[in-house]
């Protein structure tokens, strides 16, 4: 290939294999920065990819279309990135990071994505030709590093299986495909496009879902937001049990350890909870209640370390007794919150007996 080359494309040739442990270093380099500002910027993407040009590449590049590159620093494409994110609004996020770190090419960049093509989407990338700046970096002993320039590719997941599917599928064997195959395979990219939008949009609507459950929950508005995971967590973290657990640790003076209520989703749903109002009702209704378990409970006893787990539990317990779940609702609790046992059995039939003459069951 080298004998086949030009004066001109050899001597390109010659300053690539003088330069390519500076290409080789970048191309380690770059990716573990961009993952760490991604990291910063709570950018979650899915691969961040790289590679050199091979000579072989750049030779068979050179022989075509040599002689439109004064220098080797006119050749863009030697590093390559490609960041391949799970959502489409995500490219845009990644992009303002390259424009944050990067001086941008901005004629040679292209926004491919702007194309309208019906089979052009596995190639609907975003694509900066970026160099590094001497604010960010510089190496005296290779000052060509902020000279050279590269490419980074941004794709969806979705965008990025279909282009090498499509390129397998229509390049790779040489052979022209059908007609009705390429319809087909169009058709296929028109599906995972709307896919793509899909996730995209279905995540939006999850943000603002739980940005407008934060501010019902703020606001006190809680008979408004179903309980689901969102909201309940929402809701403990305004501490709804804080009050019914330090009223409850006072009888020892006991230090209050937190734990994770989560756990206690399931139980309300079970219990047949449809919004966190339900559950500001069975704190406002049966605080007493639980509160008269606990003294049972800890009158004996010298506890100095309470779980923050003691108020929804006697809360559920005292709501269970009350509305006739008895022994079986005690046992489902139990299960729910601690897994299948047969302790719980033993348990549930003590928490019966021991609550069956407090005051709120004789009301």
């Amino acid at each position: 290939m080298v004998q086949e080359l030009d004066t001109h494309a050899q001597e390109l040739l010659a300053q690539y294999e003088s330069l390519l442990p500076v290409y080789t270093q970048m191309a380690d380099i770059i990716p573990e920065k961009l993952k760490g500002f991604f990291n910063d910027a709570g950018i979650i993407v899915a691969a961040v990819e790289h590679r050199v040009k091979a000579r072989e590449s750049l030779a068979g590049k050179l022989k075509l279309k040599g002689g439109k590159y004064r220098d080797i620093f006119d050749i863009t494409d030697l590093v390559g990135i490609r960041v391949i994110t799970f959502y489409i609004d995500d490219v845009d996020k990644v992009a303002s990071v390259l424009e944050r770190l990067f001086d941008i090419d901005w004629e040679n960049s292209i926004d491919k994505r702007k194309a309208h093509e019906i089979d052009s989407f596995g190639y609907l990338s975003l694509h900066y030709i970026c160099s590094i700046p001497e604010s960010a970096y510089t190496d005296p002993e290779h000052p060509e590093v902020n000279k050279i320039r590269f490419e980074v590719q941004m794709r969806t997941v979705l965008q990025h299986a279909w282009a090498n599917m499509n390129h397998d599928t229509g390049y790779k064997s040489g052979v022209e495909i059908p007609r009705v195959y390429m319809r087909d395979m169009s058709r296929l990219a028109g599906m995972l496009e709307l896919v793509d939008d899909e996730f995209s949009r279905i995540r939006r609507e999850l943000t603002d879902y739980r940005r407008n459950v934060q501010n019902l929950v703020a606001s006190g508005n809680l008979k408004e937001v179903m309980l689901d995971g969102d909201s309940f967590r929402s809701f403990l973290q305004i501490g709804p049990f804080d009050r019914l657990n330090k009223r409850i640790a006072s009888m020892n003076q006991a230090e209050i350890q937190p734990v994770d209520l989560s756990k206690f989703l399931p139980v309300f749903k079970a219990m047949g909870f449809k919004t966190l109002g339900d559950i500001a009702a069975l704190i406002k209704d049966y605080s007493d209640a639980a509160y008269q378990i606990a003294c049972f409970q800890m009158g004996i006893t010298d506890l100095d370390i309470l779980a923050s787990s003691v108020a929804p539990q006697n809360l559920c317990t005292a709501f269970i007794l009350k509305n006739g779940g008895g022994r079986t609702g005690l046992k489902l609790m139990l299960d729910e919150l601690n897994g299948p046992s047969e302790s719980n059995e033993f348990m549930a039939d003590f928490l019966l007996e021991q609550s069956k003459d407090l005051p709120f069951m004789n009301k």
